[in-house]
């Protein structure tokens, strides 16, 4: 492999001199700090006083969220049976994973007072339950005048179906049921007979009807993995296909359906994508897999190397 590496030619660069420029001198300041936005595909430098006062709107409230999956946890009759660890346990170790919010920036430790640990794979889960939770107390609560007649939760992303003139005492009903004050809910009316959801937006029609079609947030920079990326070519494929497969599986009308490709041709167009790229992806998709034979022979197990891309080599 070492010898592979070493007759290996590095790639050609894909950005100038003046770029690469700029960003040695952005990394090296030492007044900003870069990451990724909020909302969107897209990178922001902020001031570090800015960034050190940006405060957290919401977060999840470690103490009640515990409370919440030790519960579920003795009330899980199957439990013993997956785990020698006692509820208890687990929430004393689910505890400890939560709680480890130190982290280090700009040369000091820091610990994270709101919220679970950030970047903890278990954090999401938890968040999840306490959501779930709160979900499941609004609604059994909800005086029935203003009970939402549809309820779809997505995390924190909710839709629902309730009468206009109950908005307002709904909302104020989801914010008085987290006695902790840790999430407040905020509203969004449809307007021109649609509203969005995730990724969706729902468009009613007069007889009652509705459609599904593909929702981008104003934020969205139309960005994606640029084809003179140095990246495997299998992977500039799937950028394509991952969106094919957003149009179909969410667009229900042929015809938005067809908007949505040509919409997404044109977006890939500008990141260098070549039309044969295109084609070559609908050739797969329409292409039924074929199945592979079973093989009788025995195969030895095969150990995994990972090593960095590089064009024409790995």
């Amino acid at each position: 492999m070492g010898m592979y590496a070493e007759d290996a030619n590095p790639p050609k660069s894909n950005i100038t001199n003046q770029e690469r420029q700029a960003l040695k001198d952005l990394s090296s300041n030492k007044d900003i700090v870069i990451l990724p936005a909020d909302k969107g595909k897209a990178t922001v430098a902020l001031k570090i006083e800015d960034y050190k006062e940006k405060p957290f709107h919401q977060y999840t409230p470690v103490d009640q969220s515990l409370d919440i999956v030790k519960d579920r946890l003795h009330k899980d009759t199957s439990l013993k049976e997956r785990t020698n660890l006692t509820p208890d346990n687990i929430i004393e170790l689910l505890s400890f994973i939560l709680t480890a919010t130190y982290f280090q920036f700009n040369d000091q430790v820091y610990r994270q007072k709101l919220d679970a640990a950030m970047d903890s794979p278990v954090s999401p889960i938890v968040a999840n339950l306490f959501m779930e939770d709160l979900g499941q107390n609004v609604l059994s609560t909800a005086p029935t005048a203003i009970k939402p007649r549809l309820w779809k939760r997505y995390v924190d992303d909710i839709l629902a179906v309730a009468k206009e003139e109950c908005v307002d005492q709904l909302k104020d009903h989801l914010n008085q049921a987290d006695v902790t004050g840790s999430i407040k809910f905020t509203h969004e009316m449809e307007e021109s007979n649609s509203v969005p959801f995730l990724d969706t937006r729902i468009i009613t029609h007069p007889d009652g009807k509705a459609k599904l079609v593909v929702y981008r947030k104003k934020a969205h920079t139309g960005q994606y993995l640029n084809f003179s990326s140095h990246h495997p070519l299998h992977q500039k494929l799937g950028v394509y296909r991952t969106l094919m497969d957003r149009a179909h599986g969410i667009t229900t009308d042929s015809e938005d359906v067809q908007t949505e490709e040509e919409q997404d041709k044109s977006t890939l167009r500008l990141c260098g994508y070549p039309d044969w790229s295109f084609r070559q992806v609908n050739q797969q998709m329409t292409q039924k897999p074929k199945d592979k034979p079973k093989s009788t022979q025995t195969t030895k197990k095969k150990c995994m190397v990972t090593i960095p891309y590089v064009k024409g080599t790995s």
